[in-house]
């Protein structure tokens, strides 16, 4: 299952990096997420931060353990979470073309056992509308907190 979404931010694209970027704030723009806590740090750099999430998913509290494996500076990101025999990969990116800050944000998990297989091949057509709306929601979290930031000064 691969799903992708994007909105425009009425925001510079350093601004829209500079937020996605911090982590440790995820839960102060996005609704969903509960709590976050870092638990390593790189040196430098995005590619090693690794965190525990816990968000409200499908009217749950669920917990993930995700990591930046890819990052190019100012232009994306990409994480990676194992569970339930299961790869999920995103990857958050910002560009901005003709003065248009655009984020975008690309989801794909994987069953990596006989049995998640199975599920997902009957649960992914059920699950890929609320994964779709829950992203967007996501989005839609930054982008108001950054346009709302921008408007008090």
């Amino acid at each position: 299952m691969e799903i992708n979404v994007s909105t425009e931010v009425n925001c510079a694209k350093e601004q829209v990096w500079q937020a996605i970027t911090d982590i440790d704030n995820c839960k102060n723009m996005i609704d969903a997420i509960i709590d976050l806590t870092v638990l390593e740090r790189p040196e430098t750099g995005l590619v090693g931060l690794k965190w525990t999430e816990t968000r409200e998913m499908f009217g749950k509290e669920a917990s993930e353990t995700m990591w930046i494996t890819e990052a190019v500076e100012g232009q994306y990101y990409c994480t990676r979470a194992e569970n339930c025999g299961a790869v999920y990969l995103t990857k958050m990116a910002v560009t901005e073309t003709d003065g248009i800050t655009r984020l975008s944000m690309s989801f794909s998990g994987q069953s990596m056992t006989f049995i998640g297989k199975l599920i997902s091949g009957i649960m992914g057509l059920l699950m890929k509308k609320s994964l779709v709306k829950m992203l967007e929601k996501d989005l839609q979290d930054i982008k108001q907190h950054l346009e709302n930031k921008n408007k008090k000064g």
